[in-house]
């Protein structure tokens, strides 16, 4: 495949969109007209087979599309039916069933999380609203990882209803809102109408369906209930005006999340959203209140999600993302959203978006590298660019660029692509700041213990390994093993 079969040209776009769209009904506007381009050029871009995209304006539904015919688990088109796993847009529904409890005065989000659980297995100064805001790891409240101890407030929801959580959910949330097409997935009894699962590999590949359930994942869903559910929060129809505004906002100013929900600012705009990532499925929803406009796309693989790091807690770093605030949020329709390596625009008067979007590529070509290796080259022109037109890359730098210099060594080590030096500099400059700012923070050790270890400076390497290892109140994650087995090969 050619770098830039992804810059197919607009009449091309126009074509595949009347014969990929499931619904028919014409475009009369400009936006409308050059998202449903960009959304039919990151679907060939990132290989995925089905979306389902939806946009909702002040109550209304303005933009309503199905991407893509493959078939679900009993043939049926890709329709309004048609159902997807949702993952951690789960998170969302939990949060609003905690906020529920702190209504009813049931619940204090001050509470230790150990008095819920059946083992308790978190410090005492460990707080429900440090588990629920992503703040219980590292600094206790002060530091923001995505974790997977959000799971552990199953365990409070259950016992402070006095119910299964999946009967919880149903009673409060999907029965009172009339959520047709929403369920948790228990068994692969559940699957009539869910699309089938697909993978990147050696081409697309048939996928699998995660089963199981918590308060971090386990919906099904589609965008018409997700739609309804959107608006139900924002006319504070489950829960308070109140108890919205707190989950919506950032558990400190400086930190990316509230209470079940991401939280930041971008440009002149509040950006309230979510994301959900499974192997074979993904799902953003993204809300800019003071707009009244959410977006939701859902997909059936991972690849709306994973090429972005939205772990990290970047939106921006989403080229769907990138695609629906260029084009009805900030009236940017004309700027283009892929950049050609050899041709980058140039001098767009919003250049801080204009930064924005070329890193956000970047991000996805050393993604799509470990597919098709000229990305590695393509990428590099893009970072080569934005390190030439904005040369004071420490007062824009942050953990998702540090993460695209390190993954194009991983390419090119794990490819034997031949050595690859370039940006050695920069990943040293940009991960000593981010160091400077969260001292433990085990993503920027692991970047650095991997490139000091590839170039056999083994105290350097030994030291950042060692951090990740010996870093007290952290969960295991991958970081922890690989560290823990560099450590023990290199004594």
């Amino acid at each position: 495949m050619t770098s830039i079969q992804r810059h197919i040209k607009p009449l091309i776009f126009l074509l595949l969109l009347l014969s990929s769209c499931i619904e028919k009904e014409e475009i009369i506007d400009e936006p409308a007209a050059q998202f449903t381009s960009e959304l039919l050029m990151l679907k060939e871009y990132f290989q995925i087979p089905d979306m389902a995209v939806s946009i909702e304006k002040g109550g209304n539904r303005i933009y309503h599309k199905f991407f893509g015919v493959a078939g679900v688990e009993q043939s049926i088109d890709l329709d309004s039916l048609a159902l997807f796993p949702i993952a951690s847009l789960t998170k969302v529904f939990s949060g609003v069933l905690i906020m529920k409890l702190v209504e009813q005065e049931k619940l204090s989000l001050n509470a230790p999380i150990n008095s819920f659980l059946a083992t308790p297995i978190l410090g005492d100064s460990i707080l429900v609203k440090h588990v629920l805001s992503h703040t219980s790891q590292g600094r206790i409240g002060k530091s923001f990882y995505y974790s997977s101890r959000f799971g552990l407030l199953t365990q409070v929801i259950e016992q402070v209803y006095g119910k299964p959580f999946s009967e919880v959910m149903e009673n409060e949330i999907i029965r009172p809102l009339k959520l047709k097409s929403t369920f948790l997935l228990k068994d692969s009894t559940q699957i009539t109408r869910i699309t089938k699962p697909y993978t990147l590999n050696d081409g697309i590949e048939n996928g699998f369906i995660d089963y199981g359930y918590s308060a971090s994942a386990g919906i099904v869903s589609n965008i018409t209930d997700l739609a309804i559910f959107n608006e139900a929060l924002d006319n504070n129809r489950i829960i308070s005006k109140e108890s919205r505004e707190l989950m919506f906002s950032s558990f400190k100013h400086d930190l990316p999340y509230g209470y079940g929900v991401f939280n930041q600012h971008f440009g002149t705009s509040n950006i309230v959203w979510a994301y959900g990532q499974y192997d074979c499925y993904s799902s953003l929803l993204l809300k800019i209140p003071s707009e009244h406009i959410t977006l939701i796309i859902l997909a059936n693989t991972s690849l709306l999600s994973d090429p972005a790091r939205l772990i990290n807690g970047d939106v921006t770093s989403s080229l769907f993302a990138i695609s629906f605030l260029k084009n009805y949020i900030y009236g940017l329709s004309e700027m283009p959203l892929l950049e050609k390596s050899d041709s980058i625009s140039q001098d767009h008067l919003n250049k801080d978006f204009q930064r924005t979007k070329i890193l956000a590529q970047a991000l996805a070509e050393s993604y799509m590298a470990r597919y098709y290796p000229d990305k590695l080259q393509s990428s590099k022109a893009l970072l080569n660019h934005i390190f030439s037109v904005y040369p004071d890359y420490q007062k824009y730098a942050d953990l998702n660029l540090l993460h695209t210099l390190s993954f194009l060594k991983d390419v090119a080590f794990y490819m034997d692509l031949g050595s690859f030096n370039d940006f050695d500099h920069q990943i040293v400059h940009i991960g000593n700041k981010l160091l400077v700012q969260a001292p433990y923070n085990p993503y920027v050790h692991s970047y650095l213990g991997t490139f000091y270890a590839r170039k056999e400076n083994m105290e350097k390497a030994r030291y950042h390994f060692a951090c990740i290892v010996n870093a007290k109140n952290f969960s295991p994650n991958w970081y922890t093993q690989e560290a823990k087995t560099w450590l023990s090969q290199n004594n």
